[in-house]
């Protein structure tokens, strides 16, 4: 019997993890107990596959699952030994699944919603709000989000109200901000959103950024990152001394046009930043430097107005087409 890859929709229980065919559907293809299972991440069982771990059930039966990018390998991979440490300890798992800790009424469109709650007029408003020597830019709090829920009649009561607010957060329509909201959402908290007026949330891309304490003396380096956010994403980065690979999370915003990369296990200053004002980005095929040949269509090249050049490999060929139009386009029009 063949193995093959097939991309599903997976849930995690509290005892297991359902996949489906889609996620729509109401009945799952299939279920891996929880119970005496053990996960082996990063799993090197398919050289030519990234982010792929292991999920070894009680009768020895090996389940290999891969993530688009390895924050979000990372991420299954801590909430599934969560939940396997829970089980062992005969306590409650308590990040339960979305499809039944959550039902929304058929009517309710998240995106839609989404849109509304952005919108300059009638949506909600993003402020600078301090804690604890931060200033947090471009967010507001949960208790706001709560409100204008209610406001907008969206929701009946405020209990409601959170648990839709939960399904924006799980889906990625809004972003914690600070210690207070990450940790909730982290499973830390009884709900993954908080109703509270010192927990802060941000939209994806809003240009959302911390500064470090309440002066101005950053404000010229805090300039780079009050750009709109335009695409985000995982890909490997050439270092300019070893040459050596390594998986970095992008982040690229416009006006002013800056790429900034992240060490994609955690922290949240960048490892670097590339100012793309006038720059050349470009399809490559090969390497100096080096043996490395694109076979599979996927290295790119941006060479900047300083003239430096950084090296890029996207996981797929349309997936490098899109970087490199969407880094043009910022490149056109950003400062």
């Amino acid at each position: 019997m063949f193995n093959t890859w097939k991309p599903m929709w997976v849930v995690l229980l509290e005892d297991g993890i359902e996949f489906y065919k889609r996620k729509a559907d109401n009945s799952p293809k299939g279920m891996v107990p929880l119970k005496g299972s053990s996960i082996n991440s990063p799993c090197q069982d398919f050289g030519k596959r990234m982010f792929v771990f292991k999920l070894t059930a009680a009768k020895q039966q090996d389940h290999f699952f891969q993530a688009a990018y390895l924050e979000e390998r990372d991420a299954w991979v801590r909430d599934i030994k969560k939940a396997i440490h829970c089980i062992d300890g005969g306590q409650r798992f308590a990040r339960k699944s979305t499809r039944k800790s959550i039902r929304l009424p058929e009517t309710i469109n998240l995106s839609a919603l989404y849109l509304s709650m952005k919108d300059p007029e009638k949506g909600i408003k993003e402020l600078k709000l301090e804690k604890d020597k931060k200033v947090y830019n471009h967010c507001f709090t949960g208790a706001t989000v709560i409100d204008w829920l209610v406001s907008s009649n969206s929701i009946r009561n405020r209990k409601e109200g959170l648990m839709l607010a939960s399904s924006l957060l799980s889906e990625g329509y809004l972003q914690p901000a600070e210690d207070t909201s990450k940790a909730a959402a982290e499973g830390l908290s009884d709900t993954p959103f908080l109703d509270l007026s010192d927990a802060y949330y941000y939209f994806p891309d809003s240009g959302f950024f911390c500064d470090g304490n309440s002066s101005d003396d950053d404000v010229v380096l805090k300039e780079e990152f009050r750009g709109m956010v335009v695409k985000q994403g995982c890909l490997l980065k050439q270092g300019h001394r070893r040459k050596n690979w390594k998986v970095r999370k992008f982040v690229l915003r416009e006006d002013p046009a800056y790429l900034h990369y992240y060490d994609p296990a955690g922290g949240e200053e960048p490892l670097g930043a590339i100012h793309l004002r006038g720059c050349v980005v470009t399809a490559v095929e090969d390497m100096p430097d080096s043996k490395k040949y694109d076979a599979d269509n996927i290295l790119f090249e941006i060479i900047t107005a300083n003239d430096i050049h950084y090296y890029l490999q996207a996981a797929s060929s349309a997936e490098r087409t899109e970087w490199i139009k969407a880094i043009q386009a910022v490149s056109r029009t950003g400062k």
